[in-house]
């Protein structure tokens, strides 16, 4: 199967369906090698790794596919630069980057051919990131778990807004509320050519996250996550202990020092490799709510693939013929 848009052809994918790069769930090659089999976009969440354990997944999604794959790498890491060498050393296809500026990297990477994609949350940024030479743009909206823009504007209004501030001069990936095949007709809708796919990814058996952190992605509603940590990072996870404490803090007029020391005293690493689903950080996004059960990442990519068509086929005046989408009058055609 492949649905093909700008962002497919410039990344050499069969889908424009992107596993988002998540500390621990993506953090190695099982989650990334799964989804790039499959015909989508898998991401290797660098982050947290040790280089020896990056290099070793990077070698082993190599062993397991000729597909395409991307590294995410967060700018902000004290080991990026160490990240950096051993990824242009390993001349990996794609690289994703996300806070900090692309004159970071962007030239290095260039030279050996890697597609260089970069996270932003903002047109301004947006232009910024294009001009310096980014072959495209992840746009993250209010709806993301993990880091969604201290804005909260929604994906609805922010890839509308990057797009016309780049005058569609390059392929966007939309973030933050995407589950199924309905959210990617509608990012592709918005002007966005793929959408990226976090927390669904999460309910998956190769997700590297504890058992109760999968439970409580499917166990939350659209309604039960909550962004915390104003001025501190702030992220959207689930609601559990340490989000209310977090809630409280923040409505009670805490001090900036008492709720460091709260919003810095839980981790992802608690929830996600600890299975401290009550005082870690349930890191994942509002559309927790739409995720219904775990299933192979493969067939996650497949079942995406297969609503998205059946939802396009469903859109008012058209039909479906001889493998073409046609208008009903049967005057015009749009291949």
């Amino acid at each position: 199967m492949k649905i093909e848009t700008r962002l497919t052809r410039l990344l050499g994918i069969d889908l424009p369906i992107c596993q988002a790069g998540m500390s621990w769930a993506s953090s190695n090659s099982a989650l990334p090698l799964a989804v790039a089999r499959a015909g989508g976009l898998g991401v290797l969440a660098a982050g947290p790794m040790y280089l020896d354990a990056l290099e070793q997944a990077i070698d082993e999604i190599r062993a397991g596919t000729d597909r395409p794959f991307a590294v995410n790498l967060p700018l902000y890491n004290k080991r990026a630069e160490e990240m950096m060498d051993l990824l242009e050393m390993k001349r990996v296809p794609i690289l994703v980057c996300s806070q900090g500026g692309p004159k970071k990297y962007i030239d290095r990477f260039k030279a050996i051919g890697t597609r260089c994609l970069h996270v932003v949350a903002g047109e301004t940024h947006a232009v910024k990131a294009m001009e310096a030479g980014v072959d495209g743009l992840v746009v993250v909206g209010g709806e993301a778990g993990g880091h969604p823009p201290p804005t909260q504007v929604s994906t609805l209004v922010l890839v509308r807004a990057v797009s016309h501030a780049t005058e569609g001069r390059i392929p966007l990936i939309a973030s933050g509320g995407f589950a199924d095949g309905r959210g990617l007709l509608a990012a592709l809708s918005l002007g966005a050519d793929g959408a990226n796919f976090g927390t669904r990814f999460i309910a998956t058996p190769e997700a590297g996250v504890s058992v109760g952190y999968k439970e409580a992605v499917l166990g939350a509603r659209v309604a039960d996550t909550v962004c915390v940590g104003q001025g501190l990072g702030m992220i959207r996870a689930i609601r559990n202990p340490f989000t209310d404490r977090m809630v409280d803090l923040e409505n009670s007029g805490a001090s900036l020092d008492d709720r460091r020391d709260v919003f810095a005293g839980a981790t992802l690493k608690m929830a996600a490799l600890d299975g401290d689903v009550e005082g870690g950080k349930l890191e994942a996004g509002q559309s927790t709510g739409l995720v219904g059960a775990i299933k192979p990442a493969h067939l996650v990519v497949e079942e995406i693939a297969e609503d998205y068509l059946r939802a396009l086929a469903a859109l008012p005046g058209r039909t479906f013929l001889n493998g073409r989408y046609s208008y009903d009058e049967g005057e015009k055609v749009n291949g």
